[in-house]
């Protein structure tokens, strides 16, 4: 509102500016050895109005997930569900071109924290999968599906795992984190995983 106080709209902010403080210090000190007081330092709050918003640590990283990750996806399976492009068309460009966005987006610093610290706090690995990963897969499911239905993929496409969809991105990923020195053509690594995919699922 634009005669709304500046305090006030101060105020409404706070909840967002902690949680990108929070990601940029998970992002340098990691997960296990970020405090509260880093955050909030960082954020130029006080900690007791952290706790205010994010009672836990856990909170904090949730949020983050959310902002950072739940936001892009939630917004690629509404394209997918109000699309009204052919299942090709839209597999090699809206949903080509958000993976290609993904291993230099802020999503693969998530990712690389669940690598490091993930076997020590399941917790988080569990919130991600669940509120990420898992919806996705079943957001592809439900692509491949409509797709038979319309007569433009065979009916064993059904049987493909959704998993070979996020193949391309999670070794991207992986390969920027583990061999940083030695570049890969991720691009054309997902260019030809669709490829691959339509040439054998196509009708």
């Amino acid at each position: 509102m634009p005669n709304q106080p500046k305090y006030q709209r101060r105020k409404e902010d706070r909840p967002q500016e902690i949680a990108d403080a929070a990601f940029k210090t998970f992002a340098e000190k990691g997960y296990a050895a970020t405090r509260i007081d880093d955050v909030a330092k960082r954020a130029g709050v006080s900690k007791g109005l952290t706790y205010l918003y994010y009672k836990t640590k856990e909170d904090l990283f949730k949020a983050v997930v959310k902002n950072v990750v739940i936001r892009r996806v939630d917004s690629l399976i509404g394209n997918v569900e109000s699309t009204e492009l052919s299942s090709e068309e839209f597999l090699r460009g809206p949903l080509l071109e958000f993976m290609k966005k993904v291993p230099g987006s802020p999503i693969a610093i998530v990712i690389r924290l669940l690598i490091s610290e993930g076997p020590r706090h399941p917790d988080l690995v569990n919130y991600y999968y669940e509120n990420v990963v898992a919806r996705g897969l079943e957001a592809i499911r439900q692509f491949v599906a409509r797709g038979v239905e319309r007569g433009e993929f065979r009916r064993e496409a059904l049987d493909h795992q959704p998993h070979l969809f996020l193949a391309p991105m999670m070794l991207s990923m992986i390969w920027r984190l583990v061999f940083a020195d030695k570049p890969l053509d991720t691009d054309q690594l997902m260019e030809s995983q669709v490829e691959l995919l339509l040439a054998e699922m196509k009708a």
